[in-house]
């Protein structure tokens, strides 16, 4: 299977999306979120910095149920025109 290139809006969802798991992260540990959704604290550090843009649906939602955010929030944040200042409750 050939995958297609990734398109800057891909790349600018991606980076919308780890910030807002970086803002959801807040104080808590990289390795403790990491390990509550059953991924590698590298993983995570890829997916919040942008370097791991398109994440498969089950990290994000691994991550979005141990960050305790919808689906729905990460969908309409990470598809938006412009980042977020704060996330939604």
């Amino acid at each position: 299977m050939v995958r297609t290139p990734l398109t800057a809006l891909d790349h600018q969802r991606g980076e919308r999306l780890g910030a807002l798991l970086r803002q959801a992260r807040g104080e808590t540990s990289m390795v403790q979120v990491a390990a509550a959704a059953g991924i590698s604290a590298e993983t995570l550090r890829k997916i919040e910095t942008g370097r791991a843009p398109t994440p498969s649906f089950f990290t994000v939602a691994a991550l979005a149920t141990v960050l305790g955010i919808s689906l729905d929030t990460l969908a309409t944040i990470s598809h938006a025109e412009e980042p977020p200042l704060s996330t939604p409750a």
